[in-house]
């Protein structure tokens, strides 16, 4: 960590999100999922889904920094930060997460961390991660600044959802409304990664958490 934070200038967007359309199609889903596949549907793979959507549309964020060079990573995999019961952290690699469907993605989420907490996980699963997620609210935490898994060059923290007043923009007006809402903290090299790229980054994740169709099924 001291490392990181001497060898990349760390610096941080925060966006707020409106998951209220994620948080109530969960709701519909979850009981039938654990019915079927026997397992929890978590909020992670919904994330882990946008997250390698928006690596797709801005690749300058999926890179590494050896030396004077930049190298492009052909293959987006996602680094998942998982607490252990030891109170240490470990980072299996979700492997080309972009190819995956949403079952695939639980499925593997699930797999990942039932293992990192047995303590059954192969070096294989902790090594080629191309950029790291890591779930700040798992301890409520509304956000935090998470510090950069080298040689990536971005780490996302995704704070607690939280059920709070919202103005509501609609055709008659404004009005306040519940929504379920949640900070995303955005940590990037400042050496090759720009405020403006930095940024629309953790937009795009934002705008494709916000946009879920509620009549998707999985």
């Amino acid at each position: 960590m001291v490392e990181s934070v001497q060898t990349s200038a760390h610096v941080q967007s925060f966006i707020e999100a409106d998951v209220t359309k994620i948080w109530n199609w969960r709701n519909k889903y979850k009981d039938s999922f654990k019915k079927r596949e026997g397992e929890n549907l978590t909020f992670t793979p919904i994330f882990m889904e946008a997250v390698a959507k928006a690596l797709r549309d801005f690749p300058m964020m999926n890179i590494s920094v050896q030396g004077d060079s930049i190298i492009k990573k052909k293959h987006i995999n996602l680094g998942m930060a998982a607490a252990l019961p030891d109170g240490n952290l470990i980072v299996p690699v979700i492997k080309d997460a972009d190819q995956l469907n949403l079952l695939g993605m639980a499925k593997k989420v699930n797999d990942l961390a039932n293992r990192a907490r047995e303590n059954k996980l192969s070096p294989d699963d902790i090594q080629g991660g191309t950029y790291t997620v890591t779930n700040v609210g798992t301890f409520g935490s509304i956000m935090g600044t998470p510090i950069i898994n080298q040689p990536q060059v971005g780490i996302l923290a995704l704070g607690a959802i939280r059920k709070v007043p919202a103005v509501i923009e609609t055709p008659q007006g404004d009005f306040i409304g519940i929504r379920y809402k949640m900070f995303m903290s955005h940590s990037y090299d400042h050496r090759v990664v720009n405020g403006a790229l930095g940024g629309q980054f953790v937009k795009a994740v934002k705008d494709y958490l916000e946009a879920w169709d509620t009549n998707r099924e999985i």
